[in-house]
């Protein structure tokens, strides 16, 4: 892969788009290999944690507008449905967490990526910005669906549609981003919680993101049955016996993901 570079450190799979040249933006390369790359994690039971994030200066400045624009390129419909479309879905199908790594500016389809993760971290000096409107285009890759979920209606639609740049701090007040951490802390701190979810209960984090994002769409009545679906299963799972082991007899579990 030449736009994708994978580490994996311990059960944490380090994620980091590598097109620094062009602050990280997608083409359809990249796109490819991302999606690659997360559905062969999806298969790997030794992986419990994905970090995503950006190489050298920023995280992603969105859709390479040179492929856009190309009169001989793929188009924007294509862009959508072959590439960021698939993208978004095997995100959010992942059964394991994704924690994003904002590492500088995060915007259009790099911002709605970001979005699609499982939890944000940003370092002090990251930002985000809703870029479609000011080259004519709607926001796209879950932008529309993800934004008003996170932030409510009025300040997603003020974000859309003036296309301001939000700061890191903005985004965390807003309640966008988890943390924020200095340029010093910023790896050291992400890979801490990436560790802290890695050592926890897998099939645990995987129900709970699947009730959580049904959650956006079902009936109280839908979710309660989902809720009753999940935690029977989750009730069989070897970390559930070995929690309550470990609570009963006063020491700190060893979840193995099963």
């Amino acid at each position: 892969m030449t736009t994708i570079e994978l580490k994996i450190e311990g059960a944490i799979a380090v994620v980091s788009l590598d097109r620094q040249e062009k602050f990280n933006s997608f083409n359809r390369q990249m796109t490819s290999e991302l999606l690659e790359v997360l559905n062969n994690i999806k298969n790997r039971t030794d992986i419990r944690c994905v970090v995503l994030t950006g190489k050298g200066k920023a995280f992603c400045a969105g859709q390479d507008l040179g492929e856009a624009i190309d009169k001989n390129g793929p188009g924007l419909e294509r862009i959508l449905k072959e590439g960021y479309n698939p993208l978004i879905q095997a995100m959010r199908n992942l059964p394991i967490p994704i924690v994003c790594a904002v590492n500088g500016v995060a915007a259009g389809a790099g911002a709605n990526i970001a979005l699609a993760c499982d939890i944000l971290v940003a370092n002090e000096n990251a930002s985000f910005i809703q870029a479609f409107t000011k080259i004519g285009l709607i926001p796209d890759s879950g932008g529309t669906y993800f934004l008003p979920k996170i932030i409510g209606t009025h300040r997603a639609m003020a974000q859309m549609l003036l296309a301001d740049k939000l700061s890191a701090s903005e985004a965390k007040e807003m309640g966008l981003v988890y943390a924020v951490y200095t340029d010093e802390q910023f790896m050291e701190e992400t890979m801490k919680l990436a560790q802290r979810l890695a050592d926890m209960p897998t099939q645990a984090l995987a129900f709970t993101k699947q009730a959580v994002y049904a959650g956006w769409n079902n009936t109280l009545e839908e979710q309660l049955k989902l809720e009753l679906e999940l935690q029977i299963k989750a009730g069989k799972t070897e970390d559930h016996h070995e929690g309550i082991a470990a609570f009963l007899e006063k020491r700190t579990p060893q979840f193995k993901g099963k």
